[in-house]
This record gives C-alpha cells, sequence and structure tokens, in this order.
C-alpha cells in the first residue's frame, strides 16, 4: 500500500481533540491552526473517514510550495503527481482561497492550478487531448497563506459533520462535529446519565450516544473516495466490518433530551430514529427550570440560546437564573453549557470550576464547566 499526507480539518478550538482522535485511531499527528497533519495508507483515508467524530473533512496533501508568481503556481502544480490520483476520465473542479498572500485572486489561482493538473495528465494520458470529466470526482483545493500555497484533494465529499440522521432540524443547529467534541470534553461515560435540557433537534443526545455505543459517526453515509480506482473496495469493507465489530449495541443508555418547544422533541425523536437509534433516547418537551431528578453522578450538557437576537435578552437571562436554581441542588452532577453571553457565570449564580474557548460557526462562544463529585469507585 502506498502512502499519503493526510489532513484532517478542525473547526477553531477543537485541534487538540480531533488529534486525539486520531491518535486513538493509530496514527501520529502534528497539530497546526484548523488542521491536523498525519500519514498513512489508503486504510488511514478509509478509516479516518469512518470514525474521526469532530473534524470537518479528510484531505490528502497533494504538494505544498512557496508561489509568489502565477509561473511558480503553474509550474509547482505542473511537477505535481496527479496521474497517481486522478484516471483520465476524472471530474476535477478546483476550489480556492487566498490570505494574505500575493497571488490574491482566487479565480485565477483556481484557473492556473486547472490548467497545470491538465497539462500534467496529457503528458501522461498522451492519446487524450480533450479531457471529458465524466468519471468519479477529484475535488482539488489550492489555498494560499502567506505566499505558500497548499493543493489538497477531498477524500470526504460532504462535510463530515453530514452524518446521515438529520431529517429535520431547527432554527440554529449545533453542528454534529462540535456537538460531539462538546460530549468528549465533558467527564460522561456510557454507564452514567445523560441530559440535555435544550436538545432542539437532538444532535447532542444522539451523539452521546454514538459515543456510549461506540458507533463511527460515518457508518451509515457514503464518501466521494468510495469511488476512487486506487482504493479497492475491499479496503472500505474491512474498514466497515472493523466498525460493526467495535460498536457495542448492548450497552445499555440512559439519555434524555427536552425541549420547551414540542416541535423540536418530534424531529429530535425523528431524527434518532433515522440514526438507528429508536427507543434508546427519551425526549420530552419540558422547560428547564422544571427538571428535577433523583439519579446521582449524571452529566448535563446544554447550547441554550444565547440571547444572540434583539429583544431576547431579558428571556435569556431570566432562563439562565431559573437554570441556576433548578441545577443547584445537583452536587454529584456535572454540568456543562455552551453560551456567547458573557454575563452567564453571573446569571447561573456560580462560578465556572473551568471554561474553554470555542466557536459555534462564527460565533465566539465559551464552553462553562461545572465539575460535580466523583462516582464513587466500583
Amino acid at each position: 500500500m502506498a502512502n499519503y499526507q493526510l489532513i484532517a480539518t478542525s473547526a477553531m478550538g477543537l485541534e487538540s481533540i480531533v488529534a486525539k482522535e486520531v491518535r486513538d485511531l493509530g496514527y501520529d499527528c502534528q497539530v497546526e491552526n484548523g488542521r491536523i497533519n498525519f500519514s498513512g495508507d489508503e486504510s488511514a483515508i478509509v478509516r479516518s473517514n469512518l470514525w474521526l467524530r469532530t473534524a470537518d473533512r479528510i484531505k490528502i496533501k497533494v504538494g505544498e510550495f512557496k508561489a509568489t508568481t502565477f509561473d511558480e503556481l503553474f509550474e509547482k502544480t505542473k511537477s505535481l503527481p496527479w496521474e497517481r490520483y486522478l484516471p483520465e476520465n476524472a471530474e476535477f473542479p478546483v476550489i480556492g482561497k487566498s490570505v494574505k498572500s500575493k497571488l490574491f485572486s482566487v479565480s485565477d489561482c483556481q484557473g492556473i492550478v486547472k490548467k497545470a493538473v491538465v497539462e500534467r495528465m496529457k503528458r501522461h494520458y498522451k492519446h487524450v487531448s480533450w479531457f471529458e470529466e465524466n468519471g468519479p470526482l477529484y475535488r482539488i483545493e489550492v489555498a494560499l497563506h502567506k505566499d505558500i500555497a497548499l493543493i489538497t484533494l477531498d477524500t470526504s465529499g460532504s462535510g463530515l459533520h453530514k452524518r446521515g440522521y438529520r431529517a429535520g432540524q431547527g432554527e440554529a443547529p449545533l453542528k454534529e462535529t462540535l456537538a460531539a467534541a462538546l460530549v468528549l470534553l465533558t467527564n460522561w461515560t456510557p454507564d452514567r446519565p445523560f441530559v440535555d435540557p435544550f436538545c432542539g433537534s437532538g444532535t447532542i443526545p444522539i451523539e452521546a450516544a454514538l459515543i456510549g455505543q461506540n458507533i463511527a459517526p460515518g457508518f451509515n453515509r457514503e464518501f466521494v473516495s468510495e469511488a476512487w480506482h486506487w482504493i479497492p473496495q475491499k479496503v472500505w469493507d474491512e474498514a466497515r466490518d472493523e466498525a460493526e465489530n467495535l460498536a457495542k449495541y448492548d450497552q445499555e443508555l440512559d439519555i434524555t433530551g427536552s425541549d420547551i418547544d414540542h416541535r423540536m422533541v418530534k424531529i429530535a425523536s425523528e431524527n434518532a430514529f433515522e440514526a438507528g437509534l429508536g427507543d434508546m433516547l427519551q425526549f420530552k418537551q419540558m422547560q428547564v427550570k422544571d427538571f428535577t431528578t433523583t439519579k446521582e453522578y449524571g452529566v448535563i450538557v446544554g447550547n441554550p440560546p444565547y440571547g444572540e437576537r434583539l429583544g431576547d435578552q431579558a428571556t435569556v437571562e431570566k432562563m439562565y437564573r431559573e437554570m441556576g436554581v433548578a441545577f443547584a441542588p445537583l452536587d454529584t452532577w456535572s454540568i456543562y453549557m455552551l453560551t456567547s453571553n458573557e454575563q452567564f457565570e453571573q446569571l447561573y449564580g456560580r462560578q465556572a470550576t473551568k471554561k474553554r474557548k470555542l466557536f459555534n460557526g462564527f460565533i465566539k462562544t465559551d464552553y462553562y464547566q461545572y465539575w460535580g463529585k466523583r462516582p464513587p469507585r466500583k
């Protein structure tokens, strides 16, 4: 098997979590802003697409070089081994971005990279003068940052957050990758109760259940690289068999989601069903101020409304206060809340044990963590 330089892309603030996931799969990695670099064979491409819960995409690094002129970009792109990846009928659109670089016109950079790939392909497929592009998709990206051009191939297709279970969603849905990260940043284990009191379309409880039963997040979806001739079908079959064997379908879970909106509760139940988790999760309509429990050592994870829109502020502040009162008796529970509201601790009535900066899309948020008592050793 060949070896490839791979990049798992990541939302800002989640790099260390993605890196831990990459290492857990058995690959050494280096962390940069927004990307985790590692290397591996075809099986690494397949397994990282199937298993990484918090990464956005898996890309192959085809080349990286300095380019301050269009000539340089053209010649250096042309010198890359494109025939290693692209068959003669490949469909290969080029997307691009440029930050703080002399070559700032993205459309020109895309055109030049496209032309360079075509020239390289013509040298290899000598009998072809025109490439039909009616075969498998190979999406090429040229990303310029401070005059360094990074050229990659996207192996994922749709972003990895698209697990395939979201039949419906609310107004401000949380990305599945961020929801998984929120769960992985807690001290939750599958033998403890788990509650999301602002469940919306059910993303956090569903991701918790997938983690709790060790189900590969990409198990029920397709990837663009499944159509690539140089990744044998056998590699995909073996990786899916591995995922099937590692899943703990008989792991019992106590996971509940609630929401003030009965329509969201219905959507959450439907999404859980789509995810193959049917009756394992409980969803109910409820306001957070009405939350009570006799269970112990549970974990609450929530992405409550932030009050970003004018007019919502007072309602949200009142709800944060009510939540503080409702959760005050839960001294054995650990509570984790994601919000952009900087007054959260004052309104909630307690200072967090720890907080972590995360981005929810483009919104800068803090993940407030309140650690409960440790459960007794078994």
